[in-house]
């Protein structure tokens, strides 16, 4: 976000979503935990580790893009350490947002291990999913446009699933969840981070590898005094 006021915006823009969306006077309680699990780790594995980031990302955001490198930068640094839990969010003022994040919750019931490349090939190749490109398109053609680049990035065999994906009501749902979780944590913009449960300062701004250090640094510290700088 730009400025304060626009954050005031859309703060207010994603609570009222929340509050008039079909699940929102409903109580719904997940299946399962919402978010896809960095490095191939559970919920429960994940609550050995000592410090954890919550991360939630519209694949179409250019903020939410540029705060990936320097974070994962950060997690491979930590290794064990630290993990992450990352939550679709996608915003309503981003093209496409909704549906490129549907395809991240349908190719992680059909492969958890494929779910950041996707995200990763979203996040590189953002021009193609907003603005001119999808400008002219029908909503069923950005869904095929989708689909094909999904399977184009995690195996053509998945073509298929892929697509019957976007016609299953609990991928829908999912999306959905995922993003009325992020406005009852008070997620307004994206990027939006927590760790151990506190939010991060500026949201809805990248935070660079130095950032995380100096945020994360004392935490490790204090968990394990042995583990090295």
């Amino acid at each position: 976000m730009d400025s304060t006021n626009n954050k005031s915006i859309i703060r207010s823009i994603s609570i009222l979503l929340c509050l008039f969306s079909p699940i929102a006077g409903q109580s719904v309680v997940p299946a399962k935990q919402d978010g896809f699990w960095y490095g191939g780790k559970t919920a429960a594995a994940a609550e050995a580790e000592k410090v954890l980031i919550e991360a939630f990302f519209d694949p179409v955001c250019p903020d939410s893009r540029d705060s990936w490198p320097p974070l994962k930068k950060a997690l491979h640094h930590y290794g064990g350490t630290v993990t992450l839990v990352l939550h679709t969010f996608p915003l309503p003022y981003h093209d496409n947002a909704f549906a490129t994040s549907r395809a991240l919750h349908i190719v992680n019931t059909l492969n958890a291990s494929a779910t950041y490349d996707l995200l990763e090939a979203f996040f590189e190749e953002q021009e193609k999913f907003y603005g001119k490109a999808t400008f002219n398109m029908s909503k069923a053609g950005v869904v095929d446009h989708i689909v094909e680049f999904t399977a184009n990035e995690i195996g053509k065999s998945y073509l298929s699933a892929i697509k019957s994906g976007f016609t299953n009501t609990k991928t829908d749902h999912s999306t959905r969840v995922s993003f009325k979780y992020g406005c009852l944590r008070g997620v307004y913009g994206t990027p939006y981070f927590f760790v151990n449960g506190f939010p991060l300062p500026d949201a809805g701004s990248a935070l660079d590898y130095k950032g995380w250090r100096k945020v994360l640094d004392s935490l490790v510290t204090k968990q394990d005094p042995l583990h090295s700088l």
